[in-house]
């Protein structure tokens, strides 16, 4: 029961100080644009106030309102150039983030390498890459061999190997080239009687008896 009613841990922030100080300097730029658009409206105001008095003939005061206009439009040229110094920090910053995303990426990708590359060593590669050769070599000559590709050397080991272990061909018998029934009539064999040998044999005691008789 403890376990459903304890509090849980609150999660870690995931917003870095360059996060912070990202957002400080955009909150700035916007208070920045916002300062020059009163300070348009401000000029806009003036020029036309200036205007207003020296149609009316006060020439002194309209000659203050385009001091004080010259002076914000002073400040508005500051105002540019600190929203430019802004937007560089602010480029900078964003870029320094993704590099460092991309070197932790980079090194991620090292670290990785390195744990296949157990597994795996420069002497193992070569080896494989050795038996491979040796395997290709030894396949190329097998095909050389069903190919005809052996020379009058080779075909003379080979025959000799093959009488070596067959006992050499010359004492095998010589194979008749002759169909055994072509010449079953040549050979004086007794033709198959026709009669069974027993009744025969029967027939001539049984004459043997009467002629005694």
């Amino acid at each position: 029961m403890g376990g459903l009613f304890s509090k849980k841990e609150p999660a870690k922030s995931q917003v870095t100080e360059q996060d912070k100080a990202v957002l400080s300097l955009k909150t700035q730029r916007d208070r920045l644009k916002q300062y020059q658009k009163q300070i348009h409206g401000k000029l806009d105001k003036d020029r036309a106030a200036a205007k207003e008095l020296l149609k009316k003939g006060k020439r002194e005061r309209a000659k203050l309102l385009l001091k004080k206009k010259h002076y914000l439009e002073g400040l508005l040229e500051k105002t540019d150039t600190q929203l430019d110094n802004l937007e560089q920090m602010v480029q900078n910053i964003e870029f320094a983030q993704i590099e460092i995303k991309v070197a932790e990426g980079l090194k991620q990708g090292n670290d990785s390498l390195k744990e296949l590359h157990k597994f795996m060593s420069l002497e193992d590669v070569e080896r494989i890459m050795d038996e491979t050769q040796d395997a290709v070599e030894y396949q190329r000559e097998i095909d050389d061999l069903l190919s005809g590709g052996l020379t009058q050397e080779d075909e003379e080991d080979v025959q000799r190997e093959l009488e070596e272990m067959l006992g050499t061909s010359s004492e095998l018998p010589e194979v008749p080239s002759v169909e055994p029934a072509a010449i079953s009539g040549d050979l004086g064999l007794p033709d198959v009687p026709t009669k069974d040998p027993s009744a025969a044999e029967k027939a001539s005691d049984r004459s043997a008896e009467l002629v005694a008789a």
